[in-house]
């Protein structure tokens, strides 16, 4: 039996709409990860973006178990000596952009490169309900019932 290589003209993509309201961030990540890298899929190929486009609505509304809320910590760096800078996870959730946290749970899932620039670009995360993309029909995935433990109580 050949091995089969899906081209990027046979790919077919499919619009998903996942809400993350009361979901876990790190499980919601690899959920995504998944659809987006197209590893659901029997004809996944690894060097050809075969996966789906990902909605991602509200946002900020994700959860964390634990304390990790209070405890986990985002580093950055300046670029200027001693120019770290961290960030509670609760205060990026109640800052301006709380969708960075889901955005970033998925990015750090995925294998750098060329490609992966080209993957996180299917991505699209919203802090509310509402988004543009209604015209390109979505389904919706519910993440939640996929395993009981998706959801934090």
């Amino acid at each position: 039996m050949k091995t089969f290589s899906l081209k990027p003209a046979d790919v077919e993509k499919k619009w998903i709409v996942i809400d993350a309201s009361g979901l876990v961030v790190g499980r919601l990540a690899s959920i995504v990860a998944m659809r987006l890298r197209g590893k659901h899929k029997p004809n996944y190929t690894p060097h050809v973006d075969c996966g789906d486009n990902v909605i991602v609505i509200n946002a900020e509304k994700v959860v964390f178990t634990g304390r990790k809320r209070e405890q986990k910590n985002y580093y950055h760096h300046t670029g200027y000596p001693g120019g770290i800078k961290e960030r509670s996870a609760k205060f990026i959730l109640e800052g301006r952009f709380p969708e960075r946290i889901v955005e970033k749970a998925v990015e750090r899932m995925l294998p750098r490169g060329p490609l992966f620039r080209q993957i996180m670009g299917n991505l699209r995360v919203y802090k509310g309900a509402a988004h543009p993309h209604e015209a390109q029909q979505p389904v919706a995935l519910d993440v939640a019932a996929l395993n009981r433990k998706n959801v934090s109580i």
